[in-house]
């Protein structure tokens, strides 16, 4: 039966079901034939969304919202021109840097796109950029934003796994800088090769420090959440609700553009986005709960440790199964269905949890660019107005940086492990 769920599932997907249909339908029908009561269904589901960390997650796309309208994007956005605008791509390279900033504030990548992206592409479009490439790299880039803490798919992952989520946030610090410098590297030949504007002189220490102090309270919020969860100050969760107040003071008291307008407009779309994901969380508990008495994880585990149990050879397995994967489902359908059922496993033959945690969202943020349902490109495609095979032909690019950097993290622990060893 376990198997007809998981069959029936991909069947109702594949004919265009929304997620949450494709998930709760095949539950239910489980449900009823197996005699289950609905009281204990809907005990399964509500105690899924019982859960203390997963308040992060409405208020860090909150934080998200607020920081997309009430002028925070703008200064990140000019100071990272002024910083790197000089390198081989210019705007090119500013797009990603920025989003390394602006990943340190909001934690999911959809925000940078739909924040930084409409600044970005309109900017490079008027430097004479393609808008292709424009989307393709603000596409790519908004890949590290659920790495770089703090992230709201770290959170969801450490929740499902039972894993530290202050260890995973402190963890994917390295991989996400790594990942903006390959694909830095990665624009700068690409604009070589095609003769992309840059800016025309290096900038002055005057003028980075210009645009510099109007940023810092903007910069400073990644040092703050990491600093007050070290020292024991706040959880993460508490964290999430550390940086809408922080978000509140600068925006209201130092850069004094905060509106209702700008509070009920973020509230809005935290509630949509917010309601998506729960509804989501719920139909998964259930999903997996049945999956877990049909015992499928056990069948997994023993069928991948039939293949091999060299953790080399399980990870090269999960990053194909997860490659996969990304291209069809969204992070956090693919974390609450999948983490049950490949964890267990790759712990068990040694992998280390925490490293696997950033491996396992590294490849499924991947699947953001990836089609038919990278949600990036959809959502990119609305904003520049580009079709997704021109976008898809320019992020191809990308895709060589990004896989080489999950390579890298996959199969070189310590560049995972190093900082979360170091703080402990």
């Amino acid at each position: 039966m376990g198997f007809v769920l998981l069959a029936l599932f991909f069947i109702l997907f594949i004919l265009g079901f929304p997620v949450v249909l494709s998930i709760i339908i095949p539950a239910l029908l489980y449900v009823f034939s197996s005699g289950v009561t609905l009281t204990l269904v809907t005990q399964r589901m509500h105690y899924a969304l019982d859960s203390y960390p997963f308040i992060a997650v409405p208020v860090f796309i909150f934080v998200g919202n607020l920081m997309n309208s009430s002028g925070v994007t703008n200064r990140i956005f000019k100071f990272a021109d002024t910083l790197v605008g000089r390198f081989p791509g210019g705007l090119a390279q500013v797009n990603i840097f920025a989003s390394l900033i602006f990943s340190g504030m909001s934690g999911a990548a959809l925000a940078d796109v739909g924040g930084l992206g409409q600044i970005e592409i309109k900017a490079m479009k008027e430097k004479g950029f393609s808008g292709s490439f424009a989307s393709a790299v603000t596409a790519a880039s908004a890949t590290v934003g659920p790495i770089f803490p703090p992230s709201i798919p770290l959170v969801i992952y450490g929740s499902v796994a039972s894993v530290s989520i202050v260890k995973l946030l402190l963890a994917g610090i390295m991989p996400a800088v790594l990942a903006v410098g390959a694909m830095m590297i990665m624009t700068g030949v690409i604009s070589v090769v095609r003769g992309y504007p840059r800016a025309e002189r290096w900038p002055t220490v005057k003028e980075v420090v210009r645009d510099f102090i109007p940023a810092f309270p903007a910069l400073l919020t990644p040092i703050l959440l990491i600093f007050g969860m070290l020292s024991g100050l706040f959880t993460p969760t508490e964290a999430a609700s550390a940086t809408v107040v922080y978000v509140f003071f600068i925006s209201l008291v130092i850069y004094r553009e905060l509106t209702w307008r700008h509070i009920l407009t973020a509230l809005f779309e935290t509630v949509k986005s917010t309601s998506t994901i729960m509804i989501i969380v719920a139909a998964a508990a259930l999903f997996g709960w049945i999956l877990a008495i049909e015992q499928i994880p056990q069948m997994f585990s023993s069928f991948l440790l039939s293949i091999s149990q060299n953790p080399l050879v399980l990870l090269l397995i999960l990053n194909i199964l997860l490659f996969i994967v990304g291209m069809f489902l969204d992070s956090t359908t693919a974390t609450l269905l999948l983490v049950p059922i490949v964890v267990p496993p790759l712990v068990g033959a040694g992998v280390n949890e925490i490293h696997l945690g950033i491996v396992f969202i590294f490849n499924i943020m991947i699947g953001l660019v990836t089609p038919p349902m990278g949600l990036s490109l959809f959502l990119i495609s609305d904003i520049a107005k580009v079709s997704i095979k021109d976008i898809m032909s320019e992020v191809a690019f990308y895709l060589i940086p990004l896989i080489g950097t999950l390579l890298m993290v996959t199969y070189m622990p310590q560049v995972v492990l190093w900082i979360p060893n170091m703080l402990k």
